[in-house]
């Protein structure tokens, strides 16, 4: 076979695998409007960026220390891991039958259910947490609200890029995040004092629980730490539209991001459990944990250096947050479900892409971080409420596939037999789990430092309902689900068939409902 047979094969396959994604998005009734730049690693690689191992655990070791110390941080991390991936296989099959940026809320569309509860459980908010070691500096509510400003505009100017950028951005975020977890896994250890270092009875089987709750509670407890951290994998779904052989490189992008992320997370936990001491009160009481334990091991100066590559990585993190939800945010404009969808669901003519969309997440994002002003607890329960909104807006649909009639097609990503059994797991789970995120971190609290979380969320939820079913404006009244911007027959089965009635009607015609652009 010659080098150009070769070539020629794979172009052929690779138009054969776009023809595909097109035809698979026109049953669903849309039209191909993005550049399908997203290789299978660079899905898999929005989902793992936006998990961001190490930062993400920096911040959720306050939920670990109090509640069993070691034993929590590294078994609590690897059991929920678990349940967390049974999570990911349920979502994975409905990812695979429906490929869309709408995701979960198209998917909810198709099975006939109402979506206002989804859409108010998507709402989502950012908050920057600037930490470091040394602690002498503080930053007030409105440092800390320019900061956040100005990382969430240099983000949206990074989202705004072509699809290519943004997809090969995504192969340097992978590298980078998985460098530091390998680096610290191994320099860690190494570096650690004796004094420092701990047995692997006290490591892995000495509970130490302060928080005040019974032993059982508190080690379930201690699961908030990878949920928060292993969630918003559902960030390969939104990006469908731009990913090559989606049907099969979203779900697996899923699957792969919660696995990878359990094992290395597991492995970060069991070093961080040998080489923090024993001093875990201390280590709780201090404004960032992991800086802490990172100073006793390195010293100063080069955890400001490991820090700074961790900041970088935040931030990452945010782009890719950023970018999953402005193509979310289009979807819905282009059903028509939020306010300004006509400005919203609009394409750049110079990127492709839906720069609109992409500023409309952003300055929602910046109002809602006005709450900073409001204290602490205001803040952190939005914040918080990005893992019990989650939770809600995976269950509904998921619920949605097996209660009541409809039309679900399983896609090439198929569990079979056990995808009734892996579903009840996962919807089980998040029950539970969404519950436990309601309570407080002690049971003695006061005003100041109680969990708000249910007030913020029963918020949203309420104020989505009476926008839904508001009288005479409510979405009740207008919103009729997926608007179809491609005729294709119910018959249509075949990429001859789409291509056909391409033939038939002209490409100008085949587009009922057709994107805007700049």
């Amino acid at each position: 076979m010659t080098k150009g047979t070769v070539e020629s094969d794979f172009v052929s396959r690779k138009e054969a695998i776009q023809r595909a994604d097109e035809e698979l998005l026109a049953t669903l009734g849309y039209k191909q409007e993005f550049k399908r730049a997203f290789k299978p690693i660079e899905v898999f690689g929005i989902a793992f960026s936006i998990i961001g191992l190490l930062p993400s655990i920096s911040s959720v070791l306050f939920y670990a220390l109090p509640n069993g110390g070691g034993p929590a941080m590294v078994w609590g991390w690897f059991v929920a891991s678990v349940f967390i991936l049974f999570v990911g296989m349920s979502m994975a099959e409905l990812a695979s039958a429906a490929p869309t940026s709408g995701g979960m809320q198209t998917r909810l569309e198709t099975l006939r259910l109402s979506p206002p509860l989804i859409g108010g459980a998507r709402f989502r908010c950012w908050q920057l947490l600037p930490s470091g070691p040394g602690g002498e500096f503080s930053p007030t509510s409105a440092q800390t609200f320019g900061v956040y400003c100005a990382i969430v505009i240099s983000n949206a100017v990074v989202c705004c890029l072509g699809t290519t950028v943004l997809a090969r951005l995504q192969s340097f975020y992978i590298f980078l995040n998985i460098l530091l977890c390998v680096a610290i896994i191994i320099a860690l250890p190494i570096a650690t004092p004796s004094e420092y270092k701990n047995t692997a009875k006290f490591a892995l089987g000495e509970f130490n629980n302060f928080s005040g709750w019974p032993n059982g509670f508190a080690f379930i407890y201690s699961f908030l730490a990878p949920l928060w951290t292993i969630c918003s994998f559902d960030s390969s779904v939104h990006i469908s539209e731009e990913a090559s052989n989606a049907a099969v490189a979203v779900p697996w992008g899923i699957v792969g991001a919660i696995a990878i992320a359990g094992v290395l997370g597991t492995a970060i936990n069991i070093v961080l459990a040998f080489c923090m001491g024993t001093d875990l009160q201390g280590l709780y009481d201090s404004d960032q944990p992991m800086a802490d334990i990172f100073v006793q091991s390195f010293g100063q100066k080069a955890t400001l250096g490991i820090w700074a590559i961790v900041v970088i990585v935040q931030y990452m993190m945010g782009s890719s947050m950023l970018l999953s939800a402005s193509r979310q945010t289009f979807a819905f404009s282009r059903d028509g479900a939020l306010p300004f969808s006509g400005w919203v669901y609009r394409m750049n003519k110079f990127t492709g892409t839906p720069v609109n969309s992409v500023w409309y997440c952003s300055v929602l994002s910046i109002l809602m971080a006005v709450l900073v002003f409001a204290g602490d607890q205001a803040i952190n329960a939005v914040f918080a409420i990005s893992v019990s909104a989650l939770y809600i807006a995976y269950a509904v649909p998921i619920v949605a596939r097996f209660v009541g009639d409809n039309d679900f097609k399983p896609g090439p990503f198929d569990l079979g037999a056990f995808s009734l059994p892996c579903a009840i797991i996962a919807v089980l789970f998040m029950l539970v789990l969404g519950v436990i995120f309601l309570f407080p971190e002690t049971p003695t609290v006061t005003a100041g430092d109680m969990n708000y979380t249910v007030v913020v969320l029963g918020g949203v939820l309420a104020l989505s309902l009476v926008w839904y079913y508001f009288p005479k404006y409510g979405g009740v009244h207008w919103f009729t689900g997926p608007v179809r911007t491609i005729d294709i027959p119910e018959s249509a089965g075949s990429t001859d068939t789409l291509e056909d009635e391409k033939d038939k009607k002209g490409e100008s015609e085949a587009a009922v409902t057709s994107v805007p652009v700049l």
